[in-house]
Parts: structure tokens; C-alpha cells; sequence
């Protein structure tokens, strides 16, 4: 148990050995394309050093590149080769280049890590709304009986008609006020439906001339249907709707 506890220590102050060394690189405000490796190393094994002292393990991953650090110290420390091929001078390669591929490679994606962090600590400022299931947001509706008709039904069979009148488009010279209110359309369907002994359709009504005629109709129909005053019944779909007077029964529940 001892030694997991030192390796969590460990592994809180630095994620790795290139951890440390791009700690170290920017602790001494080092160029990374020009690492001095005999400093850099000298550092790094300070910091091994240090832990063996505390008494805390080490990870085999340190001791590879300190490993690979004194490595590359080494080849540093031997003159440079030339070679000439014909006429031409090749350098031997930097024994540095891999550690620096590696070290911005690193450095890279510790940067989209901690951007990464930025976020969700930024995000979890915002209140988020429980989920809800799809279902739960249908629209609760009581089952209707056979034949009764919906509200969409009717606005549905307002529009056909409205499409198969056609109003004409044309601008009228002289505009003849519209005189006929809501309450006078409601007494003639009223009055209609009560001499009817077989209900009237719901296209009987709108035989006006006029498209404000026909709106007002339908508005008044509304009117009375929301009163419970009259209710409308539809035998099989796509068949006409039709309208009877509300005998005994001034309750809303005819339609729905």
C-alpha cells in the first residue's frame, strides 16, 4: 500500500518524463529547437535524484530517459562527421532531433488537453435541463367518441374551401364595407340548424360571396361550438362534416 501512495505522489506533480523536461525547458526559458542537452540532463537527474532521497518510486519511464538523455549527452559530446559524397557535404544528424520531435509533439496535445479542461470547467457553469422523454411532451387528448370531429378537422375543411372558391385577386375600384358580424352569423346558423331535422353540412354556410363573408362564418361556427351550442359529427373520414343544434346540452365537450 506504501508504494502505490508514492507512486500517486509521484505522478501529481508531473504526467511523465516529457513532462518534466518541457517543465524544465520553460523553468530555464530554453530554446526547445536548441535544447543544451548537458543542462537539461544535469537538471533532470537532479530531480531523480531528488525522489530517490524522498524515498519515492520511480517509474521505469523516468529512468529510460535519463537513460536516453546521458545517451544523447554522449553522442553530443563527439566531434561532428562529415561525409563527402561527390562534392557534396552531409552533416551527421542532431542526436537531438527525436527528443525534440517528441517534446512538441507533447506539448501539442498538454495544450488541447488543458484548453479541453478550460471547457468543461466553463461548461459546467450552465444549468442544464434534466432530460425528458418524448412522450412525456405528446399531447394529452381524450379519446373521442365515433364521429366526433377535432378542431384540425375543421380548419382542414375551412381551407378546402377556401381553395375551391377562389376569390378573385383583383383590386376593387369601390370597397363596400363589410357589415355582417360575428353574432348575426351565429343567429342564422342557429336558427338554421334548429328548422333542420337532418343536421346541415359544414359547407352548406359558406356560400357567401365574399372571402371576409366566409371568415366571419367560420368564426362564428367556432364561436358556437365553444359554447356548446351546436356540435359537429363526421360519419367516416373524408366524408362531409356535418352540424346539429345542441338540444338540452349547453356543456363544451362536443368537440374537442
Amino acid at each position: 500500500m506504501k508504494h502505490l501512495t508514492e507512486i500517486n505522489i509521484k505522478l501529481d506533480i508531473f504526467e511523465g518524463p516529457l513532462d518534466l523536461l518541457l517543465h524544465l525547458i520553460q523553468q530555464m526559458e530554453i530554446d526547445i529547437y536548441d535544447i543544451p542537452i548537458a543542462t537539461i540532463t544535469e537538471q533532470y537527474m537532479n530531480y531523480i535524484h531528488t525522489m530517490k532521497t524522498m524515498e519515492l518510486a520511480l517509474a521505469g519511464e523516468y529512468l529510460v530517459m535519463a537513460a536516453t538523455l546521458m545517451a544523447i549527452k554522449s553522442k553530443t559530446l563527439l566531434p561532428v562527421q562529415e561525409l563527402a559524397i561527390e562534392d557534396d557535404l552531409i552533416w551527421e544528424e542532431d542526436p537531438r532531433d527525436e527528443l525534440v520531435t517528441q517534446l512538441l509533439e507533447y506539448r501539442k496535445y498538454k495544450y488541447a488537453a488543458e484548453k479541453l479542461v478550460e471547457k468543461a470547467e466553463e461548461r459546467s457553469l450552465y444549468y442544464s435541463k434534466e432530460p425528458t422523454m418524448v412522450e412525456d411532451l405528446a399531447e394529452k387528448e381524450l379519446p373521442l367518441k365515433r364521429g366526433q370531429v377535432k378542431k384540425v378537422d375543421l380548419f382542414r375543411a375551412m381551407q378546402a374551401i377556401l381553395e375551391r372558391k377562389q376569390f378573385s385577386q383583383k383590386v376593387e375600384k369601390t370597397i363596400a364595407p363589410d357589415d355582417t358580424t360575428i353574432e348575426e352569423r351565429m343567429s342564422f346558423i342557429k336558427e338554421k340548424l334548429v328548422n333542420s331535422q337532418s343536421g346541415c353540412t359544414f359547407e352548406s354556410f359558406f356560400e357567401a360571396p365574399t372571402k371576409a363573408e366566409v371568415v366571419t362564418t367560420f368564426m362564428a361556427l367556432l364561436e358556437l361550438m365553444k359554447n356548446g351550442q351546436i356540435f359537429a359529427e363526421q360519419a367516416e373520414n373524408y366524408d362531409s362534416i356535418m352540424l346539429y343544434p345542441v338540444v338540452g346540452d349547453t356543456t363544451n365537450d362536443k368537440i374537442k
